[in-house]
């Protein structure tokens, strides 16, 4: 059996890899488990080391990967080479910070005894990546596993295999260190039931991680979930439109929305309601569809092609609940290309489904609200809670939704953006653990306790 992807922009195959055979799995699980056992001796300076060597295989080969990227997801191919500098500068944090964050822990000294806390790898990781950006989202985990004296068994999703590829050749000359797979659902479930995967991390739907998650919940291990958001945006009253904009509108269709924490709800004062709405149908006409390798584009085609009937059946269902169509609404005609025009609905229902279930598209519903309160309570009432941006000159309004607002990060006139230096976590159905900051390396390793006593004479 293979793999087959499809190029989203003219729907030829891409390239064809072929899964993994019972045998070919085993035989890397069991150098993944060998290469953990001789990867953990290894001083920390020198896996730092080994791992910011490794790095310049991407500087070598970025050219490639950047078009890789785009062939096989329909990305931009300059916001191709965006993620490959986003995808930089979390692994040279993650690097900077190691040192400082895995040093073992030494308590004071008590009744002759010595007394520290080392923080110790689990084993084998077993990382399954998305591909959206499926560079920054693998780099989340491999880099501070790796750092942290764990071995990497990388599952990358069907849609960008390459990825994957590239990152076992930057470690090919550690064997066992970094491995690709190739699996299906079925494989990757049973390969989550072995006894030698010490640790998983998902980034994908709500629904696979339920998967991932049932399939772990026999043995005795953790389970990073990375999943989807509803990720909402609330513009004030004395909010600055002429930044604001601009920036919410990026924030909704970079990427062609396909991000997890894109902009996904915009609740607006009513008194800044119609300059919002008048000022997001000119920055929407910005966005330029057209071939993903060409540097002047700026609006790609959705990687999947199904995504377009679940962005016409939101886009109908909100106008028959009252919204108005005020941009876009349909599918690019007359193109091979899963291109679905910019789309900003106006008075869209709290309830509808584009209100309330992950869109992953380029599609913006905006609701008009009357208070902070109001906008609170609605930014509140999602199954979801991975992040939330307040777009308002005053940090002491800011700081009172931070207070309230059930998500894992909280941004005032900023939005959809990963700081390495802070932990990237989600609430409710967003998904459990954390990655990226130092807190990223507690998911990694496990802290042992050293207790001595001297001993008497």
């Amino acid at each position: 059996m293979s793999l087959s992807v499809i190029n989203p922009y003219d729907q030829s195959v891409y390239c064809t890899l072929a899964f993994d055979t019972p045998a070919e799995m085993e035989a890397k699980v069991q150098a993944a488990k060998a290469a953990a056992e001789n990867w953990r001796k290894v001083p920390l300076a020198e896996r730092i080391g080994t791992v910011r060597n490794a790095l310049d295989y991407f500087r070598t080969h970025e050219a490639a990967i950047a078009e890789s990227i785009t062939g096989q997801m329909g990305k931009p191919i300059t916001a191709s080479h965006n993620e490959i500098g986003g995808f930089f500068e979390r692994a040279g944090h993650m690097l900077s910070i190691a040192e400082d964050t895995l040093v073992p822990e030494i308590l004071p000294p008590k009744d002759h005894l010595h007394r520290r806390i080392e923080r110790e790898p689990l084993g084998v990781v077993l990382n399954i990546a998305a591909w959206n950006y499926p560079l920054l989202i693998a780099v989340n985990v491999v880099v501070p596993a790796l750092v942290a004296g764990n071995s990497v068994l990388l599952k990358h999703s069907a849609k960008t295999p390459l990825c994957g590829e590239h990152f076992q050749a930057a470690f090919s000359h550690v064997p066992g260190l970094v491995t690709h797979l190739v699996l299906s659902h079925d494989q990757t479930l049973d390969l989550i039931r072995d006894a030698r995967i010490d640790h998983v991390v998902f980034t994908g739907s709500v629904a696979g991680g339920r998967r991932i998650h049932q399939a772990a919940a026999d043995r005795f291990i953790d389970v990073g979930l990375e999943l989807g958001g509803k990720d909402p945006a609330y513009v004030a009253d004395d909010a600055d439109l002429r930044f604001t904009v601009p920036h919410v509108v990026e924030g909704a269709l970079y990427n062609a929305g396909q991000s997890c924490c894109a902009v996904e709800r915009v609740y607006v004062h009513r008194r800044v309601y119609d300059a919002f709405l008048e000022q997001a149908v000119d920055a929407m006409a910005r966005f330029q569809p057209g071939d993903p390798m060409d540097r002047r584009t700026t609006l790609g085609p959705l990687a999947d092609r199904a995504a377009l009937d679940t962005l016409d059946s939101q886009v109908r269902d909100a106008l028959r609940r009252g919204a108005r169509l005020m941009v876009g609404g349909r599918r690019l005609e007359g193109v091979t290309g899963n291109f679905y025009l910019p789309t900003l609905l106006a008075d869209v229902d709290g309830y509808a489904e584009v209100m309330q279930e992950e869109s992953f598209g380029p599609l913006l519903p905006v609701r008009a609200v009357d208070s902070d309160a109001d906008a609170l309570a609605q930014m509140n009432a999602s199954r979801y809670g991975l992040t939330a941006s307040i777009w308002t000159r005053s940090r002491e309004r800011a700081e009172w939704f931070a207070a309230r607002l059930h998500a894992g990060t909280i941004y005032q006139n900023r939005c959809d953006y990963l700081d390495p230096g802070l932990p990237w976590t989600g609430v409710k159905d967003s998904g459990r653990g954390t990655s990226l900051s130092r807190y990223g390396y507690d998911s990694l390793t496990r802290p042992k306790s050293i207790h001595f006593r001297e001993a008497p004479g």
